[in-house]
């Protein structure tokens, strides 16, 4: 067969010029939109700074929200982005001394070894508290201090009452909003107020007192006022619901198993009383002053066991039971009906004033609520059940470096949603869950 050179000829230009119609995809660049990324400062309290496994660490430092958001925006023009760095070989520290948990194999009272978040030493690292890391020449980006709060946004004794504060201060009489703007700022975040709420959760309500309304605003209203005096670039946080975290949520209300001999046992003890127990689960036995006469009573459901709780005790020593629940192991309906109606007034303020100061707002409650149900990324199952959930790190409250990935995402989506910007998402699968020994 022989072709005909013109009209083959024909068909290729056609064919060419065919190929050159086909549109051709849309990909929009990265890009930092309307802001200028060249000086971030992430401004806030525990979560902020990168405490995870109930303490300060290298690895949690390295995997913190505000080193997150740095990270993607270098990838669209933003600056060097410097952190409090705590050594490679330290075992961490808390407020109170103590080192990181890891999970490893404990044997408890009744002689079970199994899986147990433990002290990776028998102390922390009290040392970093001793190390003064300010660089003028160098200044942190990282604001996020734990412990961190609002009422001390000001104060010029911070540095005395806050060990975390004190290695990275300017000087002895620094305050933390102070330090953080003299950096002139050109975007920062801002995620504080949840500190305040959970040491009242955290205490079982004792001794302690929430916000009111009102407190939140006077104490919120002259950061945010501050902060925007020096960048009107910025991202505001809301507060997430602490109750449904693990610390809150591990232990049912109703995980007192009982066989006939404990049940009858206990009905001998309560039943005049008006208390009354079967074989099987069994409502744990509470403190409680408004509980009648004798101040005790049953839990009921919604109410919440804290993980501070002496698991030993629960185990071989009838705590919970013939001893009930002291309130600080416990958080009533009350207590838990009030965090969760103040934590909402709170978050309905912040977002109030991040449209009055035309700033991005990310839901960070909406995001930890999504965890409480359950999400499925890229393949992987994350929830807030403890150790194996996937999201959160061994202190059952702050997140593991996956989950702060997954609450970056969430900042950056509200941010380029705000400023048309297209700052990258990061890949959470790459950031590490619980390690499994």
């Amino acid at each position: 067969m022989k072709f005909n050179r013109t009209k083959l000829t024909l068909f290729s230009v056609a064919f060419v010029m065919l190929s050159a119609c086909k549109p051709k995809e849309n990909v929009k660049e990265y890009s930092a939109g309307d802001l200028n990324l060249s000086n971030f400062v992430a401004i806030g309290g525990t979560t902020t700074s990168g405490f995870m496994d109930d303490a300060l660490y290298l690895e949690g430092q390295e995997n913190s929200l505000g080193a997150i958001l740095a990270q993607q925006f270098e990838l669209v023009g933003g600056g060097t982005f410097h952190q409090p760095w705590v050594s490679t070989s330290s075992v961490g520290v808390n407020s109170d001394n103590l080192a990181r948990l890891i999970l490893d194999y404990k044997t408890d009272c009744l002689n079970v070894t199994s899986l147990s978040p433990v002290r990776k030493a028998i102390n922390g690292d009290a040392t970093i508290f001793s190390e003064s890391l300010y660089d003028a020449s160098k200044p942190f980006g990282n604001y996020g201090i734990p412990g961190f709060y609002m009422a001390y946004a000001f104060s010029p004794a911070y540095s005395s009452q806050n060990n975390f504060f004190k290695r990275m201060a300017s000087s002895t009489s620094a305050t933390v909003l102070g330090d953080a703007l003299n950096t002139t700022p050109s975007f920062f975040s801002l995620y504080v107020g949840l500190d305040e709420v959970m040491k009242y959760a955290k205490s079982g309500g004792k001794n302690e007192s929430l916000l009111t309304a009102s407190q939140f605003h006077a104490l919120y209203t002259p950061i945010l006022d501050q902060v925007t005096s020096a960048s009107t670039q910025g991202i505001v946080s809301t507060l997430p619901d602490v109750t449904e975290m693990p610390y809150f949520t591990t232990i049912p209300y109703d995980g007192l198993n009982l066989d006939e001999a404990n049940a009858a046992s206990l009905n001998a003890i309560y039943n005049p009383i008006g208390l009354s127990f079967v074989v099987g689960k069994n409502a744990f036995v509470i403190e409680d002053p408004s509980a009648g006469t004798f101040g005790v009573r049953q839990m009921v459901p919604g109410e919440k066991i804290l993980l501070s709780v002496p698991l030993d005790s629960v185990k071989c020593n009838k705590m919970g039971s013939v001893f009930p629940f002291r309130d600080e192991f416990i958080l009533t309906t009350d207590e838990v009906n009030a965090i969760k109606s103040n934590t909402a007034l709170y978050n309905d303020y912040i977002i109030a004033k991040a449209a009055e100061k035309n700033l991005a707002v990310v839901r960070t409650d909406q995001f930890y609520q999504s965890l409480t149900s359950g999400i499925l990324y890229n393949g992987i199952s994350l929830n807030t059940k403890f150790v194996s959930g996937g999201a959160y790190s061994l202190d059952g409250v702050n997140l593991n470096p996956r989950g702060n990935a997954l609450l970056a995402n969430e900042f950056i989506k509200a941010i380029n949603a705000k400023y048309k910007s297209n700052i990258p998402t990061v890949d959470a699968t790459l950031f590490r869950g619980i390690i499994f020994p």
